[in-house]
């Protein structure tokens, strides 16, 4: 029996055409077929060619006609409504129907049809009879691809100033206090704002660069990309592990080589990533494409999915649940620090705050965002800003953490503290 609650399929013919026809004929014959496309190439057209994960709903067409009339530009339009669950906010449902004018064998087309959402069904509302169809599309198109990569690129760019400076201030500090040639968070900070630096440069230049040009400038493209992503991936991993030894074990912290580990963890790890993907030739053209199947946005990048999946999306998965582990455990360090030796101090409990803010932005937390993504549009344009700014917020921290006012000096808590344990390496 269907659930009462549920929006029901149906197809409303408006008064106004039986109207039109009772002058002209006495009878006509009204026919409505539905059709399962399934995965053959009926009913599929240029639109749905290419690989952007767009789909007919359900595989589902509904067909009208009357007899043998081409009935078209109707007063009042015609009401079809498609029950279906709720869709993914990051996919977007688009009323269609088959014109048969377009190309040798017909496309998809939106004109003379309006589209109403619903949270269990679609109405749509055409000025004509043939067959209807909803179209499941992902939701970003040319305009929204190019805000985001321009929001990408000057983000990028303020990020690359901010980490030169950050650079600069620790090739000063290095030579103006003794300690920095010993201690290795500095060192630690210092190598993921170089891998920082280095993968916003190679993606300016990517985004820049003509993917149509030579094939092997453009897989040597993506696989410096994809380095430098995998080095800031594992760098961001070591900064949590170095965190973890600093602030939660604490105890029995003496590594020999410490730091040339961690490079060799750091830089090494990465190389064979990539060799490994080019010699399964996974670099090439990469494509996004927009709800009309229009090119959006081209870059040397993967042409082959699994690879992608695999050495990014996965890779980036596993560093992150790390990376948010040690910093869940880290904050309950501060604050159960800051409740025993302060009491309930409210200005206490923002420095707590400040303190892991500026931690999260070590080890990675802005990247988490991309997990959001699905959520909606909006939550892309949030991860694409606060993303790209990554940088910025490293060298805020820096500077804090390396040049504290005389407050912080005196403190006995807060992001100094939290260095003050520090793991030695010997060279």
């Amino acid at each position: 029996m269907e659930d009462q609650h549920k929006t029901p399929d149906r197809v409303r013919l408006p008064r106004s055409l039986f109207a039109s026809l009772q002058s002209s004929k006495p009878e006509v014959r009204l026919a409505i077929s539905i059709l399962d496309i399934g995965s053959g190439s009926l009913f599929k057209g240029p639109q749905l060619s290419l690989k952007d994960d767009g789909s007919v709903l359900n595989n589902r067409l509904v067909g009208l006609s009357l007899g043998r009339m081409r009935v078209s530009e109707l007063a009042e339009p015609l009401e079809i409504t498609f029950s279906h669950p709720h869709q993914p906010p990051n996919m977007t449902l688009t009323c269609v129907f088959w014109d048969v004018t377009k190309g040798p064998t017909g496309d998809w087309s939106s004109e003379g049809c309006s589209t109403e959402l619903g949270a269990e069904g679609t109405v749509c509302r055409c000025n004509h009879l043939t067959f209807f169809a909803l179209l499941l599309r992902p939701i970003l198109d040319k305009a929204t691809v190019q805000a985001l990569t321009r929001i990408s690129q000057a983000g990028c760019g303020a990020s690359m100033i901010f980490l030169a400076f950050t650079i600069v201030s620790y090739t000063v500090l290095r030579f103006s206090r003794q300690r920095f040639k010993s201690e290795d968070a500095p060192k630690i900070h210092l190598t993921l704002s170089v891998c920082l630096f280095l993968l916003n440069l190679a993606f300016l230049i990517n985004v820049g660069n003509d993917p149509k040009g030579s094939k092997d400038t453009c897989w040597v493209l993506g696989a410096i990309f994809h380095y430098f992503l995998l080095c800031v991936f594992t760098w961001m991993a070591l900064e949590a592990l170095h965190l973890y030894l600093l602030v939660i074990r604490v105890f029995n912290t003496y590594f020999r080589h410490y730091f040339l580990k961690l490079s060799l963890v750091g830089w090494g790890l990465p190389a064979l990533m990539v060799i490994g993907t080019r010699s399964a030739n996974s670099y090439g053209y990469y494509t996004i494409h927009d709800k009309e199947n229009r090119t959006s946005l081209e870059l040397c990048w993967f042409h082959e999915d699994t690879a992608l999946y695999i050495t990014v999306h996965g890779y980036f998965l596993v560093t992150f649940l790390f990376s948010t582990v040690v910093l869940s455990l880290v904050g309950w360090k501060i604050f159960t620090l800051s409740s025993a030796t302060a009491g309930k101090k409210q200005w206490q409990n923002w420095k707590g705050l400040l303190t892991l803010l500026g931690l999260s932005s070590l080890v990675g937390m802005t990247w988490g965002l991309a997990i959001l993504t699905p959520l909606g549009l909006s939550t892309i344009y949030v991860f694409a800003l606060f993303n790209s700014l990554q940088g910025v917020f490293i060298f805020c921290w820096f500077i804090v953490l390396y040049f504290p006012s005389q407050s912080d000096v005196s403190s006995s808590s807060g992001p100094a503290r939290i260095e003050q344990t520090h793991t030695m390496s010997q060279e």
